[in-house]
């Protein structure tokens, strides 16, 4: 075991994989320091059982950490999660599909915890998110995981290239999910069977439509459920419980069946359509980052959704922080809101976010 000594903080969610993260750190001869991300006002009051921010996990990773024997301190992010929670709120108010995570691991994880890592002089950073770091012609890329079925790579596509270097990842080596709980019960962590938390931490059981209702009742409003040659098909009580390739819950029947495919805030109509008729292929986003210099056009594979294997295209770049992509062949359920995300082999190139699909 190499001894270091570099100091390291480790987001601790009181989950398994971030306790794994700091302990194989740790084991490494790292100098580790666990940090809790407490996303309510006072610490007893991070949110609701159910949720991945509830008391009990700050007592889970603070459990951890002693048994580590680590440093541990708790971070108040909340004046910097609340403009997240209004961003997502604010999209599905304007008929978008938002993924919080991608803008709190740019803004929170890899963005306010880099702010105390240089406060207590730590050289790095490093989350359990299954993906990997490693140089590609003498500068750091983000790579996929090794487990590709439990790849997040795709959610990191905001971090400012500036701080890969900075970034740790142990866990995004190992060979997923079961390894990790294998270390973590060989390791005695308490946390080893502990189930993952759910995708939204800040909507109780997946309910964005409570959230909504209490801050954004437009977004509710009833409406038309349309075809594609706009006869009214049915009427629905909120266009924002739709999204883009939604098929269950349509409320509709007509023999066949129909997909979500357009979404307009301002008559709140819902149009749905065949399954052909929810594939496009092209698409543009905005507000890109790119992890390595790119071209005018570049090849590769786009991810446009978290659990999309991802299809290939060609992208060419628009503007300074612009992208068209053409996909080779159609692709389903282009969805405004959500992140389109270019790889090359298993190297994140870079992404933005979508705000059209065309044909």
């Amino acid at each position: 075991m190499v001894k270091h000594n570099d100091k390291v903080l480790v987001a601790m969610s009181g989950g398994v994989d971030s306790a794994v993260t700091a302990a194989l750190l740790r084991q490494e001869g790292y100098d580790v320091t666990g940090v809790f991300l407490c996303l309510g006002r006072t610490e007893d009051d991070q949110g609701p059982s159910g949720t991945c921010c509830c008391p009990a996990d700050s007592r889970d990773a603070r459990s951890v950490a002693r048994m580590l024997k680590i440093r541990f301190f708790t971070l108040p992010v909340w004046d910097d999660f609340e403009p997240i929670i209004e961003h997502f709120v604010a999209e599905y108010v304007r008929g978008r599909t938002p993924n919080p995570c991608i803008e709190c691991n740019t803004k929170i994880k890899f963005g306010r915890l880099f702010g105390l890592a240089d406060a207590l002089g730590a050289k790095y950073v490093a989350t359990g998110h299954y993906a990997r770091i490693a140089d590609l012609q003498g500068r750091p890329r983000v790579l996929r995981a090794r487990d590709r079925d439990k790849d997040q790579s795709y959610a990191l596509f905001g971090i400012t290239r500036d701080r890969l270097d900075r970034i740790l990842l142990p866990i995004g080596q190992l060979e997923g999910k079961a390894h990790v709980r294998d270390i973590a019960r060989q390791m005695g962590l308490a946390v080893s069977e502990k189930p993952d938390s759910q995708e939204v931490c800040f909507a109780p059981d997946g309910d964005h439509v409570s959230l909504l209702r209490s801050r954004a009742p437009e977004a509710l409003r009833a409406g038309k459920i349309v075809n594609s040659a706009g006869h009214i098909l049915g009427t629905h009580d909120g266009y924002a419980r739709f999204t883009i390739g939604q098929r269950r819950g349509l409320g509709v029947a007509v023999g066949e069946p129909l997909y979500v495919t357009r979404i307009d805030p301002v008559t709140a109509t819902v149009t749905v359509g065949t399954s052909q008729e929810v594939f496009s292929r092209r698409l543009t986003a905005s507000r890109a980052n790119w992890h390595t210099d790119v071209s005018a056009s570049l090849e590769g594979v786009i991810q446009i959704r978290y659990n999309h294997r991802g299809s290939p295209g060609t992208v060419a770049i628009t503007g300074p922080d612009t992208f068209k992509v053409t996909f080779d062949e159609p692709v389903a359920a282009v969805t405004c809101g959500q992140g389109a995300v270019i790889y090359q082999s298993d190297h994140l190139v870079g992404g933005g976010w979508i705000d059209a699909r065309h044909d």
